[in-house]
């Protein structure tokens, strides 16, 4: 009888750590049962889509071409061009190609995705839409320390680089331990652990950010208790019906918001404080805006050092702003004309 229960017990715990390690497989835009595909896509080199959406004047007359990487939890439609007037737009010769990041909206998964195989995928996503041999990349949060791949891959297609409050990986091996420990113990203690099963044992992310025992990351989950001052005052003028709240996630949280998880908090592919200046005849520039608040997401303290040790990065830190000071009125007008025009209206 012993043996029996034992038995059971060893096949139920089993049958646990499995399912606990393998998430459901994504419901893939398109396929049978899923979400259908509405958005213009493009097809890559294996066969994956990228679904984009383009804002501006035509790529055809546009003076500067930009492609912008949203964030976590976010999607294409979370465009800095769209909360900058389109007079203005016009007026610089805009064009604004924004996608769902592999996994997000109605772009297939990459169960393989690296930080070389993303970049990768930005630059084969700009040849297929003719924008020529450089072109500027913007990124915000997650998607903004998507950009440090780009600079670290495809440097040499880049007219201009802008990173907006980009998250940072405690484990790249130029910061200084106690620096790191400071930083992380500002996040909030669901964070704490929820980056760091991400990093030690990612196979158990979908787990951890499923289980009903504790807090799962705060984020996703629109836990107010991230944000600061600035940045509730922010989200109180958001529209209170969003038609692209459910959008990001409908083809499953794993291969969306936790396997950004896993690859931005995981084992670095490399340490952006070893980047050489992709510009060293100021043909471009690269810009990183940080705000001096923004202490439960992306710690100011490491930013600040990431900008030390790379003297060639234009950092604009923006005193009392928090996470979503992009989002904050007239400030992406200010952002874009510093990347192509050089002009620092609000920076400290």
């Amino acid at each position: 009888m012993l043996k029996e229960l034992t038995g059971t017990l060893l096949i139920g715990l089993l049958a646990w750590a499995y399912q606990a390690s393998h998430p459901p497989p994504p419901c893939i835009c398109g396929s049978s049962g899923c979400p259908p595909i509405t958005a213009s896509r493009i097809k890559l080199r294996d066969g994956r889509h990228l679904a984009f959406k383009e804002v501006g004047v035509s790529k055809q007359i546009a003076k500067y071409k930009i492609i912008f990487i949203h964030g976590h939890a976010h999607c294409m439609h979370e465009n800095i061009a769209s909360r900058t007037s389109p007079e203005v737009i016009e007026e610089l010769g805009m064009y604004v190609v924004s996608f769902d990041r592999p996994g997000y909206g109605e772009s297939d998964p990459d169960p393989k995705r690296t930080a070389k195989s993303f970049a990768l995928d930005v630059e084969e996503f700009a040849d297929q839409l003719g924008l020529g041999s450089k072109f500027y990349v913007i990124g915000f949060s997650m998607g903004g320390q998507l950009v440090w791949d780009c600079l670290k891959y495809i440097p040499h297609r880049l007219a201009g680089a802008t990173l907006m409050a980009p998250a940072v990986n405690y484990w790249w091996p130029g910061f200084p331990s106690n620096l790191s420990k400071e930083g992380f113990s500002g996040m909030l203690p669901q964070d704490q652990w929820a980056i760091r099963v991400a990093h030690h044992t990612p196979c158990l992310t979908y787990w951890w950010n499923t289980q009903r025992w504790f807090p799962a990351f705060a984020m996703p989950a629109g836990n107010m208790g991230i944000l600061s001052r600035q940045d509730i005052e922010i989200v109180s003028t958001f529209p209170k019906e969003n038609p692209h709240q459910a959008y990001p996630r409908q083809q499953g949280d794993f291969e969306s918001i936790h396997r950004d998880l896993k690859i931005v908090f995981g084992k670095p592919e490399y340490d952006p404080m070893d980047l050489e200046n992709p510009f060293p005849n100021n043909e471009g520039s690269v810009h990183v805006w940080q705000g001096d608040e923004d202490f439960r997401l992306v710690p100011p303290i490491l930013q600040r050092y990431v900008a030390k040790r790379l003297p060639w990065l234009r950092y604009h830190e923006l005193k009392g702003a928090g996470h979503l000071f992009p989002f904050d009125s007239g400030m992406s007008e200010v952002i874009l004309k510093t990347l192509v025009l050089g002009e620092v209206a609000a920076s400290s």
